[in-house]
């Protein structure tokens, strides 16, 4: 029979990415290829004419006629989801083998494979440069560094909108935990990164791409249930795209269970909608919301090693933050947390060289964080049986209800930290001609934080009496409701514009340059304190003007090799905690300065049928460093933060990664990240309490030291095969170690300490398995997944105290989880 060889390249139209894994099939046969990591494929067809069909997950399916051998060159496959245009326009996707940046990204069916009951950033940890973990091990507490950089200083991005606190930069990702039911592709970018906002990243980028609304109608419900009660179940429907273009896919969970760690029981509501209308060619708009109302016990005290291997829960699961009243868990340590997020898309294609997206958006978070007044909550006195043990609260109700009219001596209230956020986020992009593209936009943010303490609960007694002689709820009998402490509103206005230029040299070189300028607003308005007039309540205005430029290039050497290299320098304004030191007072810190950002990289990429590898070396100076730090408690329970100005810090390391199919059935992934992070300067730090007082001034010995909180050496290695067109299992190592602990500046007051303790390496194994089956007429999946199998006991966060294991606060990592998960598809 007579035959043909057909080639060409799949890609993605709008962004002209490559389409690794597309399937591409004669049709009418069983005869096919998957596309190699360039989107290449090349076919040997049984005839001489007909029609190839070409697939890929997420993508509408394309027919293609051939007759004899042919070249179709590239093919580009339209997204199934309606609006996603404009979210990868504002949202800056990088390409491969173009975008000179490090670069990796997680697609939709890999977190579905793999999240199983792990926090949203967990599933990133086999990333180079990434360090995730869980903190104390509450629901939705984890953090995730990179390249030694902590959340406050790694931009979080979802469809473009930056979501980290505009005050402090952290990020809370129990905010997000529905995120895993709806994200379509995260991608991270290491070190400078291609985002298009007035203020960059110094770490890198998380950029999460939610799923618009399907081209198709359909949907799917899901359950999962896992260790420790863990249940999960809800919905997705998308109405498909009509003959007027109007299109919705909305998305509903729920969620619960007890936690690993005892006294970490967590409840939450997760949900995703989006409308999307094709106006005309030229214009269409999306409106999106989602969020996640959630609850969760928390264990926020670490412990000594040698005080958690005495606990008779053992180190993994051991907590202190938590007890019972009438009967029933009550907790301590608690967060409760509303943060839903609204956005408006438009795209509007002016002509076939041009293009303007633009989102406007906003958030309201509402919630806060449980704390408790009083000696006895927490001491040994009042818990059942030992210090390992439970709090005892109805002990507490009975002797506030003894003390009658003089009142409760402990309580516990909240820390309210709500927050409005407005911005408007634009992008203007021109194809001016077949080698130079031009883009452009602007970055408005408004932002108003609002924290103050709140009783919550009285615990019998009849009121509470405030004992801070400097605030207006000083000797007010104090009632469920009432505000006292500290009641204050922090305000961040920040306007931005940047640009850039992308220049095709020719058909192997990509050049581009980037420049951004912006000017942060900070002030206060202070509501508790009594010492200041109430005419006069608003602190001065403080303006931080920032900057920053970025170039850098990209060879393509041949169809297998390429090189990049990026630099950049900027500085971006402090945190308003880092101008604004103290709570209750409206003066700022005249020292604060912006912080100035050296970054260079240099890369290396390989591209064959079936090898894909990537080689990355990186230098960032950080300097001006504005530090925020939590120490220990004092012995009265108090907690204290620490400021630290102008420290010095250098990051730099190299990071390779591969992906190897030597068949059509396996891959194997791996990767290595290097790091050599260290301070480099000797400061001074003021020590507040938690109420924004001043508790000391001591001398930061930092010089030479290592960067803590975070792995400086991490290795991976993954296989997965498919046992069957429908069934699926792989294997995950994962290793971190040069874990050396975060230092606390009290322990840090001499040059002759030694280094920050750190802690012992340790390696976990994943696995998991996927099959689908038919019901009916119904596809269904099944997934079960089981983390850390051996159940490997390990340190995963650790705060220094001088040097010693002994003396080591630390939190331990999850012990062996699973979950087994339902989804039927129509």
């Amino acid at each position: 029979m007579a035959q043909s060889t057909i080639t060409g390249t799949i890609m993605e139209a709008g962004v002209n990415m490559p389409l690794p894994g597309a399937n591409v099939i004669e049709k009418g046969t069983t005869n096919g290829v998957v596309t190699d990591f360039d989107g290449n494929f090349s076919l040997t067809t049984k005839s001489t004419s007909g029609e190839l069909v070409i697939t890929y997950v997420g993508y509408t399916t394309k027919t293609i006629a051939f007759t004899g051998n042919a070249t179709l060159g590239n093919v580009t496959l339209e997204t199934s989801q309606v609006g996603l245009e404009t979210v990868q326009i504002i949202a800056s996707v990088a390409v491969d083998r173009k975008t000179p940046v490090a670069v990796s990204t997680v697609k939709a069916a890999d977190i579905a494979l793999k999240l199983s009951t792990q926090e949203f950033p967990e599933i990133l940890k086999s990333t180079p440069g990434i360090y995730a973990t869980k903190q104390g091990g509450g629901y939705g507490d984890a953090r995730v560094n990179i390249r030694g950089f902590s959340s406050e200083n790694v931009a979080v991005m979802i469809n473009g909108i930056p979501v980290n606190d505009m005050e402090n930069g952290r990020v809370y990702w129990s905010n997000w935990a529905g995120l895993g039911d709806v994200t379509s592709t995260m991608q991270v970018q290491r070190g400078l990164g291609a985002s298009k906002v007035a203020v960059p990243s110094i770490g890198g980028t998380i950029n999460i791409i939610t799923k618009t609304t399907d081209v198709e109608e359909g949907g799917n419900f899901f359950t999962s249930i896992g260790n420790n009660g863990y249940l999960k179940y809800g919905m997705t429907y998308s109405t498909g795209l009509s003959d007027k273009g109007f299109a919705a896919t909305v998305s509903a969970s729920k969620i619960s269970g007890d936690g690993y760690v005892d006294g970490t029981q967590f409840e939450g509501y997760n949900y995703f909608i989006n409308l999307s209308q094709e106006i005309n060619d030229a214009h269409t708009i999306s409106f999106s919301a989602f969020g996640a109302q959630q609850e969760h016990g928390q264990r926020f005290n670490r412990s000594t090693i040698g005080e958690l291997r005495q606990t008779e829960q053992g180190p993994q699961k051991a907590n202190k933050d938590w007890g019972y009243k009438n009967g029933e868990v009550y907790h301590q340590s608690y967060n409760f947390y509303h943060k839903p997020q609204m956005s408006l898309n438009h795209l509007w294609n002016i002509n076939d060289q041009s293009v303007l997206s633009t989102a406007l958006y906003a958030s309201f978070g509402s919630g806060g964080g449980r704390r408790d007044e009083g000696s006895k909550i927490g001491s040994n006195d009042y818990r059942f049986g030992g210090p390992d043990q439970p709090i005892d609260f109805d002990t507490i109700v009975e002797e506030n209800i003894a003390n009658g009219v003089g009142g409760s001596t402990d309580i516990i209230s909240s820390t309210i930290n709500s927050h409005k956020w407005y911005g408007l986020l634009t992008t203007y992009k021109n194809d001016i001609s077949d080698k130079l593209v031009i883009s452009g936009g602007f970055d408005g943010r408004y932002y108003i934080g609002s924290h103050y303490y709140e009783v919550e609960d009285l615990l019998g007694g009849q009121f509470f009496l405030d004992n801070e002689d400097d605030t207006k709820a000083f000797g007010k009998a104090l009632q469920v409701g009432d505000r006292y402490n500290k009641d204050y509103d922090g305000y961040n206005i920040r306007t931005g514009f940047f640009g850039q230029a992308e220049y095709q040299v020719n058909d192997d070189i990509n050049v581009f340059m980037a420049a951004d300028v912006s000017n942060t607003n900070y002030f206060k308005k202070e509501f508790m304190s009594s010492d200041i007039p109430d005419n006069d309540r608003e602190s001065d205005h403080v303006n931080f003007v920032g900057y920053g430029i970025k170039g850098g290039g990209n060879y393509n050497l041949d169809m297998n090799n390429n090189v990049f290299v990026n630099v950049g320098y900027f500085s971006k304004a402090p945190f308003l905690t880092n101008v604004f030191l103290q709570e209750d007072e409206l003066t700022y810190n005249e020292d604060a300065v912006n912080e100035k950002v050296f970054s260079a990289e240099i890369g290396y990429g390989y591209r064959s049928e079936k090898l894909s590898a990537n080689v990355n070396l990186y230098h960032t100076k950080w300097l001006d460093k504005a530090e925020s730090r939590e120490l220990p408690a004092t012995t009265d329970g108090d907690r204290l933060y620490a400021n630290i100005l102008g420290i010095d810090a250098l990051h730099q390391g190299i990071e390779i990664d591969f992906k190897y199919k030597p068949n059509n059935k396996l891959t194997v992934t791996g990767m290595a990240s290097l790091g050599d992070w260290q301070w480099k300067s000797d400061v001074s730090a003021d020590i507040f309490t938690q109420d924004g007082e001043l508790f000391d001034t001591v001398e930061v010995f930092a010089d030479g030291i290592k960067v803590g909180n975070s792995a400086q050496t991490t290795f991976a290695l993954g296989t997965t095969y498919d046992v069957t067109t429908k069934t699926k299992a792989y294997v995950d190592y994962n290793y971190a170690t040069n874990m050396y602990a975060d230092f606390d500046v009290t322990s840090r007051s001499s040059a002759d300490l030694p280094d920050v303790w750190e802690a012992p390496g340790f390696g976990l194994f994943d696995v998991g398995f996927s099959h689908s089956f038919n019901v009916g007429d119904f596809e269904a999946n099944i997934n079960t997944k089981i983390n850390n199998l051996f159940n490997t006991e390990y340190i995963s966060d650790a705060q220094d105290s001088g040097g010693l294991e002994s003396d080591a606060a630390v939190y331990f990592g999850s012990g062996r989880t699973y979950s087994v998960s339902l989804k039927v598809n129509f």
